[in-house]
C-alpha cells in the first residue's frame, strides 16, 4: 500500500490527487454447477427491433456492436445471470468459468434493454425475463437491513468500484425495466418493491459527504452509479429522498471546481477520466435545464441574443441567487468535462483499457444524450472508431487492468454506443427538467 500525490496541468486544468493505490484481493468461490447457456439469436436479429418508433434520429446499431451483443448473450447463464469473476483471479477470462454476481448481471441486462429489447419484444426478450426473475428472487430473499443484497464478495466490480455496486446496478435495472411491467400488475408490484428496497439501502448507506466509499480502488465510480440509480428511480416514479440525491449531486460536483477547473482525483485512483465522467453525468440534467432557461429567456426578451450563461443572467431570467449560482456552476462543470475529454491523455484513463474506462465512456454518452446537440454526434463517431479498433475477434471487449471481465466491458461498450436509444429514461429526464417558471 502506498500513497501518492500528483499534480498535472492538462489544457489549463489542474488535476490534483492524493489517493491511495493498492488493494488486497479476496478470492471468491467458483460456480459449482455451471448452467447451460442461453443460445444467442443471429447477429442481425436486432435490426428489426432496436429502432424506437418515437425517435427517428437514433443511430443505427453498427454491425460490430451487434456482434458484441451476440457475444454477451452467449455469455449468459441459463438462470439469467452473468459474472465478472473475482478480483483475485482476473486471469480467468472464460465468462462461464466465473461465479454469477448481481452487479454484472444487472449491468448486462441494461445493455440488452438499451439495445432495444423489452420483456415482450426483441430477439432477447426471454433472456431479459430470465434475468429479471433471477434478480427479483435475489433481492426479495435478502434481508432489508444492511447495505447489501448479496453475500458474494471479492468480485471485480466490488473491489474496483465499491461493495455497494450490486445495489446501485440492480436499482438502475429495475428502474429501466419498470415501465415495461405495466401489463402485469403482479410483476409490476414485485419490481417496484425490489426497487424500493434497493433505494432504501442506498439512502441509508450514503456517507455524510454525499458519497458511497466502500474501500474500493475508484469509489467515485460507485458514487456515480448510485447517483444515477437515484435519478433513474425518481424518473420512474419512485420516492427518492431528496436530501440524499442533492448531497450525491453536490459530491459529484466537487470533482470539478467551476471557478478554477481543478479536477479532484483522490477518490478516483488518481485517474482524471473517472472523476470527470462522474461529474459530467451528475451535472447533465442541470446543465440541460440551464440551456433551456437561457434559450427561453432570450425568446422572451429577458436576455440579449448573445447573452452567455452566468449566475447574473439566470437571476435576470427569474431564478433566485442561490439557484442561479447552482445552475451556472453545474453548466460550467459539465462544459469543462466535455472540453477535457477532447484530450487523449485524459481520455486514456489509466493508460490502457479496463472496465473503469468503458464505464466512464458510458457515463459521458449518457450526459451528452441528455444535454443534446452536436457533441453527442461527434462523441459517438469518435467512440465508434475507438471501440471498433479494440474489439476482440470473438465479438466482445475485455480489459487490460482492474475490471478485465469481458462481460462487464462488453456491456459497457454496448451501452456507450447506444445511449441515444434509452428514450424511456434519458429523454424523459430532458422533458421533466424544462424550467418551471416559463
Amino acid at each position: 500500500m502506498r500513497t501518492i500525490k500528483l499534480a498535472a496541468v492538462i489544457l489549463g486544468v489542474t488535476i490534483v490527487t492524493a489517493g491511495t493505490i493498492g488493494l488486497t484481493g479476496v478470492k471468491s468461490p467458483q460456480e459449482s454447477n455451471r448452467p447451460r447457456r442461453i443460445s444467442a439469436q443471429p447477429e442481425n436479429a436486432l435490426n428489426n427491433h432496436s429502432k424506437d418508433s418515437n425517435n427517428d434520429k437514433t443511430k443505427p446499431i453498427p454491425a460490430f456492436v451487434e456482434k458484441g451483443i451476440s457475444w454477451l448473450v452467449e455469455a449468459q447463464f441459463e438462470n439469467g445471470g452473468w459474472g465478472s469473476g473475482s478480483h483475485a483471479r482476473q486471469d480467468i477470462r472464460d465468462p462461464k468459468a466465473v461465479r454469477i454476481d448481481p452487479a454484472t448481471t444487472a449491468f448486462s441486462a441494461m445493455a440488452l434493454t438499451r439495445a432495444g429489447n423489452t420483456l415482450e419484444e426483441g430477439p432477447y426478450s426471454q433472456n431479459l425475463r430470465k434475468t429479471l426473475d433471477y434478480l427479483l428472487n435475489l433481492v426479495e430473499d435478502y434481508p432489508a437491513e444492511g447495505p447489501q443484497i448479496t453475500d458474494i464478495t471479492g468480485t471485480q466490480p466490488q473491489a474496483k468500484l465499491g461493495q455497494n455496486i450490486d445495489v446501485s446496478m440492480c436499482a438502475q435495472f429495475f428502474s429501466r425495466i419498470l415501465p415495461h411491467t405495466k401489463h402485469d400488475a403482479k410483476l409490476e408490484n414485485r419490481v417496484t418493491t425490489a426497487l424500493d428496497k434497493c433505494l432504501r439501502k442506498l439512502e441509508n448507506a450514503q456517507n455524510a459527504d454525499g458519497s458511497w466509499n466502500d474501500q474500493a480502488w475508484a469509489p467515485v465510480l460507485q458514487s456515480a452509479m448510485a447517483n444515477s440509480a437515484l435519478e433513474l428511480a425518481e424518473e420512474a416514479g419512485r420516492k427518492v429522498d431528496g436530501e440524499v440525491l442533492e448531497r450525491s449531486r453536490e459530491y459529484q460536483k466537487g470533482n470539478i471546481d467551476a471557478a478554477t477547473g481543478d479536477v479532484r482525483t483522490d477518490e478516483s485512483a488518481g485517474i482524471a477520466l473517472y472523476s470527470i465522467s462522474s461529474n459530467q453525468r451528475a451535472t447533465a440534467k442541470e446543465a440541460k435545464k440551464t440551456e433551456d432557461i437561457m434559450q427561453e429567456a432570450k425568446k422572451k426578451g429577458l436576455l440579449s441574443r448573445h447573452a452567455e450563461v452566468s449566475a447574473d443572467n439566470l437571476e435576470k431570467a427569474g431564478y433566485s441567487s442561490n439557484e442561479a449560482m447552482k445552475l451556472a456552476d453545474a453548466y460550467v462543470q459539465n462544459k469543462r468535462g466535455r472540453d477535457l475529454l477532447q484530450d487523449e491523455t485524459v481520455l486514456a484513463g489509466f493508460g490502457n483499457n479496463g472496465g473503469e474506462e468503458f464505464l466512464s465512456y458510458m457515463m459521458t454518452s449518457e450526459s451528452l444524450v441528455i444535454t443534446g446537440g452536436k457533441d453527442w454526434d461527434e462523441w459517438h463517431s469518435k467512440m465508434s472508431r475507438r471501440l471498433d479498433k479494440i474489439q476482440n475477434s470473438d465479438g466482445g471487449w475485455s480489459g487490460q487492468h482492474c475490471i478485465t471481465s469481458g462481460v462487464f466491458c462488453t456491456a459497457a461498450v454496448i451501452m456507450t454506443l447506444t445511449a441515444d436509444r434509452d428514450l424511456q429514461i434519458l429523454l424523459t429526464e430532458q422533458q421533466k427538467n424544462k424550467p418551471s417558471n416559463f
